[in-house]
C-alpha cells in the first residue's frame, strides 16, 4: 500500500515539483515531532495545508478529541481522492490555500486553532508567500498555532531566508527545532504561536 503512495508522490512531484517540493513524503519521525509540538488541549478544529498522501494527517487525527473537527486542503485532486479514502474522519477539500477563507466558510468554520502545513515554502515565489499567510491570518485565532519544516540543505536558499523572516512578522513566538535527521532529506520545523 505504502509503495502505491511513494509512487504517486513521485509522479505528483515530476509533473509539478514546485507544488509538491519533495521527492518523498515526509517520515513518521518528523510528523510525530512536529505534531506532537502542538498543544492539542487548545484545538478544537485543526488544519492540514498539503496533506499531500497523509504524512501527517493521520497523527493529527490521533491528537485529536472525538469531537474535534479536521480541514485539510490539497492542490492535488489525486492526493484528496486517497485523503478521503484513507481518512474518513478528516474533511478533505481539494483547493488553493489562497482561498481558505472561503473554503473554512464552506465548511461552518469561522477560525481554527491550529494549521500543520506541509507546504514547500522555500520554493514560493515572494508573493506567494504573503497571499498565503495573509490568508491564514484571516482564520487562524488569536494565539492560534502554526506549524511547518523546512529541509536543511534549503534553508540557505534566499526564499526560505525570506520566509522565516516573515513567520517573525506574522507571529509572536516561533520556535525551530533541531534538526530531524531520520527524514529525507534531514528537516526542521518552525512551532509559531500568534
Amino acid at each position: 500500500m505504502k509503495n502505491k503512495y511513494y509512487a504517486k508522490f513521485f509522479r505528483e512531484f515530476l509533473s509539478r515539483p514546485r507544488a509538491v517540493g519533495a521527492l518523498l513524503p515526509s517520515s513518521p519521525q518528523l510528523a510525530t515531532r512536529m505534531v506532537g509540538s502542538i498543544d492539542w488541549n487548545s484545538v478544537k478544529v485543526a488544519l492540514e495545508y498539503g496533506p499531500g498522501t497523509g504524512a501527517f494527517t493521520g497523527h493529527i487525527i490521533k491528537r485529536l478529541n472525538p469531537d474535534n473537527r479536521l480541514l485539510a486542503i490539497e492542490l492535488s485532486p489525486q492526493f484528496a481522492h486517497l485523503l478521503t479514502e484513507q481518512f474518513p474522519r478528516a474533511t478533505i477539500c481539494t483547493g488553493n490555500v489562497a482561498d481558505v477563507a472561503a473554503i473554512c466558510a464552506e465548511h461552518d468554520i469561522d477560525q481554527v486553532d491550529a494549521i500543520v502545513s506541509g507546504l514547500p515554502w522555500a520554493v514560493f515565489h515572494d508573493q506567494d508567500q504573503e497571499q498565503y499567510l495573509d490568508a491564514m491570518m484571516t482564520v487562524l485565532r488569536r494565539d492560534g498555532q502554526f506549524v511547518t519544516f523546512g529541509y536543511l540543505q534549503g534553508l540557505l536558499l534566499p526564499a526560505a531566508r525570506r520566509f522565516r523572516r516573515r513567520l517573525d512578522k506574522y507571529f509572536t513566538t516561533v520556535e525551530a527545532s533541531s534538526p530531524v535527521w531520520s527524514n529525507f532529506p534531514p528537516a526542521i520545523y518552525y512551532h509559531c504561536r500568534r
